[in-house]
């Protein structure tokens, strides 16, 4: 019997390919800190107009809120720093496969969502796939990128803070939807800002001029994939949910082959084998 809800698994399941999709338009972009901030902007505008036809969070989500848009910034730096340093099928996979496993690690003292032994297989079995993705040129192409590396790490520790910072933020909100639209409002600015004040306002705005509506577009397309996934740790284990979502590994792993011309060698291939039996083990009673 399925473990999550098949409209819940096919919820996130979308939103880990949403996810994917608008790393590789920051990942292939000239400036990737300017494109960062445009899709965070576009986020934010998003969020501003749905905010009005939604209920006020309420005042105990106001703190995960505030936490999150700080974690979510270290995030951000970590993610360009791992992208200026490695290819999107090294960086992306050690990011979002540390992500699981330590939320899974912090699932019973934090969360107080005891694991069975078999979800905790399932969950080693996926972020250990999930890692093995950026295995695809050996292990030269970790020490290569090592300072890729070390920032993937940094990013994949940020992606569990803010899972459980903003899965408790979401409990706690009263409506799931008011915590993702103010979520995405109160993030928006900041890193545009700092692209600006690193760039200059004449190269800033000429690059958002040429440029910015991929960004947008990637921008609502993070809002909406990421209020998927907020949404659903409101209702389910956030191991679960958290494991299932990084899957976007595999579509990430895809675009760098076919879009951004990065190798898919037969490492890569095993890795996703022990992705898709970490998925069904993890999410089916035994």
């Amino acid at each position: 019997m399925l473990r999550l809800d098949p409209t819940i698994v096919g919820l996130v399941l979308l939103a880990a390919l949403l996810h994917a999709s608008w790393n590789a338009v920051v990942k292939s972009d000239k400036d990737r800190l300017l494109s960062m901030g445009v899709v965070m902007v576009a986020g934010a505008l998003w969020g501003a107009a749905i905010a009005p036809f939604l209920p006020w969070p309420n005042f105990d989500a106001w703190p995960y809120m505030i936490a999150s848009v700080i974690i979510h910034n270290f995030y951000y730096f970590f993610l360009l720093r791992a992208y200026a340093h490695g290819d999107l099928g090294h960086v992306y996979p050690i990011a979002r496969g540390l992500g699981p496993l330590l939320v899974a690690l912090m699932s019973g003292s934090v969360l107080h969502e005891a694991l069975q032994l078999h979800e905790v297989i399932g969950v080693l079995l996926i972020s250990g796939g999930i890692i093995g993705l950026s295995f695809g040129g050996g292990w030269q192409a970790l020490l290569r990128d090592r300072w890729g590396t070390v920032f993937a790490v940094l990013t994949g520790c940020t992606i569990a803070g803010y899972t459980i910072v903003d899965g408790l933020g979401a409990r706690v909100s009263g409506n799931a939807l008011s915590y993702i639209a103010w979520l995405n409002i109160t993030e928006g600015p900041w890193v545009l800002l700092i692209g600006f004040w690193r760039r200059g306002p004449d190269v800033a705005w000429a690059h958002v001029r040429q440029y910015g509506w991929r960004s947008a577009i990637g921008g609502v397309v993070a809002a909406i994939g990421y209020g998927i996934a907020i949404w659903a740790l409101s209702l389910g284990a956030m191991a679960h949910v958290a494991a299932l979502r990084e899957t976007s590994v595999l579509f990430a792993a895809l675009m760098g082959v076919f879009l951004l011309k990065e190798r898919f060698g037969g490492r890569r291939v095993l890795a996703a084998v022990l992705i898709v039996c970490g998925l069904i083990l993890m999410n089916f009673k035994l």
